[in-house]
């Protein structure tokens, strides 16, 4: 498989998550958002090109400029708790993208689901 067959593969993961995923680079510029952040942060988008200070007040800019500094002390540090938001029951979490030596080379955020979908399992009908 190409490096641009593998990008389209992740690509697509991405793409179909349900919930928003915002992907930063390590000048805090947001090189990607999915259809779900585009959605979800409407008021802002389009958030692709934008530095992540631009679209944060200076209280939430600091704590993911932590959670950068944390992920930068160890290839182990790459999971950081960010929120809950009650309106939409799910939490927030900032990841950390490391490459194939373990070197940050940028993060993201993504949502987790507080609430199970009600839907039958593997219903395909």
């Amino acid at each position: 498989m190409t490096d641009i067959e593998l990008l389209e593969f992740f690509k697509g993961i991405i793409d179909l998550e349900e919930g928003p995923i915002v992907i930063c680079n390590m000048d805090y510029r947001i090189v990607y958002e999915n259809p779900a952040a585009i959605k979800y942060y409407a008021p802002a988008s389009p958030l692709t090109g934008k530095l992540l200070s631009s679209v944060m007040d200076e209280e939430m800019m600091s704590k993911v400029t932590m959670c950068v500094e944390w992920f930068k002390e160890g290839a182990n540090n790459n999971k950081v708790f960010a929120l809950h938001d009650d309106h939409n029951n799910m939490d927030m979490y900032i990841l950390a993208i490391r490459n194939s030596k373990s070197e940050l080379i940028g993060f993201y955020g993504r949502r987790e689901d507080r609430t199970p979908d009600d839907g039958k399992l593997f219903d395909l009908d």
